[in-house]
């Protein structure tokens, strides 16, 4: 008889999904993914490596994340939990089915890659939250969740110290042509070596935050145009990398501007805002934790009557795969409990520049 699961299944899908080839990302860098068993929210450090703590939001957050099924609240003191889950339509099972009865492999193959394509785009949805967490801890040390539409929204507070922080106003704003980018970079290089911490020499903001402030800046391009090669010459952006690199001893890290959607229906949000830099040290900030899924938990230690297999860099993601009778097919179902951890949350500054 033949059996749908014995050719959609989690280890088949988590296969699939392993020889596809992997994004590199600065987020990935920044936070390697790191295993834990549990789902506590203490398992994720903030400043002082002290376990983070969920608060109100007082004000609006531009990004914010939608935990799809977590009950996000500043009592929570679980890791947030997130999964979804997808079918196979109707056309699509019959079609299989008729493969295998016709013991044609290439077809049956052809039809199981189209299906698996659909469930690894799930899992790529899995991957959105972690990489969103990450963005947001880059650009403003904390992240921002809503539950729901009309539910409040509740801030991770990783305690970055309110000196690490600044928010530019009035003429002081770096798209002001007279700013002093060179001089509010000493500044705040200046704040994290009196606290006792590394020079941060690492810049990260978006290219459009570059080229909207560095390329208009007076003093700078006053600079470059003072060297003699550079007369009669026009200024590229190259030049004023090389500016941030030579004379202020930065290395620029362009943001990605690529966008997500939320949720389904959400309209897509950017990962980075165009107005804001980060000023960093080394080449790590924590960690990506991923706690245990109430799947992988029964795998492990409960009936194990469902399809688990653990997938991701970590084995940090839940592939489930579940049988229904009427009619026969097989719906996957992907969770994952993502958290980051910033160990290093008192060694940055953070600054809305414009």
């Amino acid at each position: 008889m033949i059996k749908l699961e014995d050719y959609i299944n989690s280890a088949n899908i988590a296969l699939y999904m392993k020889q596809l080839p992997q994004e590199a990302a600065l987020e990935k860098s920044l936070f390697p993914a790191k295993k834990i068993l549990g789902t506590k929210l203490e398992n994720a450090k903030g400043a002082k490596k002290k376990p983070i703590a969920l608060r109100q939001s007082t004000f609006d957050v531009a990004a914010k994340m939608r935990s799809l099924s977590a009950d996000i609240t500043v009592q929570s003191t679980e890791i947030p939990f997130f999964k979804e889950s997808v079918g196979i339509d109707e056309t699509t099972r019959r079609e299989l089915i008729t493969a295998v009865g016709c013991n044609n492999e290439n077809l049956v193959k052809t039809i199981s890659d189209q299906i698996f394509d659909g469930q690894v785009n799930l899992i790529k949805g899995s991957e959105i939250m972690p990489k969103a967490m990450a963005a947001q801890v880059i650009q403003n040390g904390q992240i921002a969740y809503s539950s729901d539409e009309e539910d409040g929204d509740v801030i991770v507070d990783y305690g970055v110290p309110s000196t690490h922080k600044v928010v530019l106003t009035s003429s002081d704003k770096w798209t002001n042509a007279d700013a002093d980018i060179v001089g509010d970079v000493k500044k705040w290089q200046k704040i994290i070596k009196d606290d006792q911490y590394p020079k941060p020499t690492t810049l990260l903001l978006t290219e459009n935050t570059f080229d909207n402030t560095f390329l208009i800046n007076k003093k700078i391009t006053a600079h470059l145009n003072g060297n003699v090669m550079n007369h009669n010459r026009i200024l590229s952006q190259k030049d004023y990398l090389q500016f941030a690199k030579e004379i202020m001893g930065l290395t620029i890290v362009f943001l990605d501007d690529s966008t997500y959607y939320p949720y389904e229906g959400a309209a897509p949000v950017q990962y980075y805002e165009d107005n804001k830099i980060t000023l960093t040290s080394g080449t790590t900030l924590g960690n990506t934790v991923y706690g245990t899924t109430p799947e992988e938990f029964d795998k492990t230690h409960g009936s194990g009557k469902l399809d688990t297999t653990m997938a991701g860099i970590v084995n940090g993601t839940a592939i489930t795969t579940m049988v229904k009778a009427d009619p026969v097919t097989v719906d996957t179902k992907v969770s994952v409990m993502p958290i980051v951890s910033f160990d290093r949350a008192d060694e940055v500054f953070f600054a809305t520049v414009y």
